[in-house]
């Protein structure tokens, strides 16, 4: 079930514009702005940036390999956002950076984040869960076209739009349904069209994949969905550690669990994995969630 689409080559082109940031001074860059119809930024896109403007600023082989983020305000999508970056340290292993998420002169979110040169130690990792694979799914977009007429108009324009990742869940109905469920849910994702093989920005998108329905997990043993108009979302904070190689060329599971909700928050933690089973990269966040009365 389709409607008129961009091709994917054009999807992930403008993704990759999106995290190519302009340098306007020394260690300042400036983002653009997205397309999508988002009321305001989508968290998502300013770690992403944030990460890959933190990048500019160290050398390689060093990688990413970790990120402390916390939202500070809305971000307004009509809007560039600027970038501004504190070079903390540079050690012989290890480098430390600070970025600072600026619209209207105030900042909107801060992150720490850490570098490091590849080397190899010792190794363990929890086994991936047993669920199907992506290609007996259905793509989450197709899901939403399909119950499009129950999804409120204040969402469906987000719900509807093409993405230049393709999400398939493994709970497709899950936030369609009012039924209280397990705070686990899981899906594959991946890029629509071919992405560079470039590690900054595989590693920088996999941040901007990383804010996708994670929080809606704290919500499932409620019987809610942040589809519902009486439901606020929003994150306060977002960490991501990666422990290999990314690759958003191929299909990678997003494990996500909810451990505890509690004084109007939601606390959740994901692990992505690639199809042979290689744990990547662990996640956990912290979000606002309200039932309005």
């Amino acid at each position: 079930m389709t409607e008129a689409n961009d091709p994917p080559e054009t999807l992930i082109a403008r993704l990759v514009a999106l995290m190519d940031l302009e340098e306007i001074e020394v260690d300042l860059f400036r983002g653009g702005r997205t397309d999508e119809p988002w009321t305001r930024v989508f968290g998502g896109q300013v770690v992403g940036q944030a990460l890959i403007a933190a990048c500019r600023t160290v050398e390689r082989p060093r990688l990413p390999h970790s990120l402390h983020a916390y939202f500070m305000r809305p971000g307004d999508p009509n809007l560039p956002i600027v970038y501004e970056v504190s070079r903390d340290r540079d050690g012989r292993s290890f480098s430390s950076r600070r970025v600072v998420a600026i619209q209207h002169g105030r900042p909107i979110l801060n992150l720490a984040c850490s570098f490091q040169i590849p080397e190899q130690g010792l190794e363990h990792q929890f086994d991936m869960p047993d669920v199907p694979p992506p290609e007996g799914l259905e793509d989450d977009r197709d899901i939403a076209l399909r119950f499009r007429e129950e999804i409120p108009l204040s969402r469906r324009a987000v719900m509807l739009r093409q993405r230049p990742m393709t999400f398939r869940p493994i709970l497709p109905l899950a936030r369609y349904e009012d039924e209280a469920l397990p705070p686990f849910h899981s899906y594959w994702f991946k890029a629509v069209a071919p992405l560079p093989a470039d590690q900054i920005l595989h590693r920088g998108l996999l941040a901007y994949a990383s804010d996708m329905m994670l929080l809606s997990t704290s919500i499932l043993p409620h019987g809610l969905s942040w589809l519902r108009d009486d439901v606020q979302e929003a994150s306060l904070d977002h960490a991501l550690w990666v422990h290999g190689d990314i690759d958003l060329n191929d299909w990678l599971l997003y494990a996500m669990d909810s451990p505890r909700s509690s004084e109007a928050r939601g606390f959740t933690r994901g692990q992505i994995f690639t199809r042979d089973g290689r744990l990547v990269a662990s996640v956990a966040q912290e979000g606002l969630i309200r039932v309005r009365r």
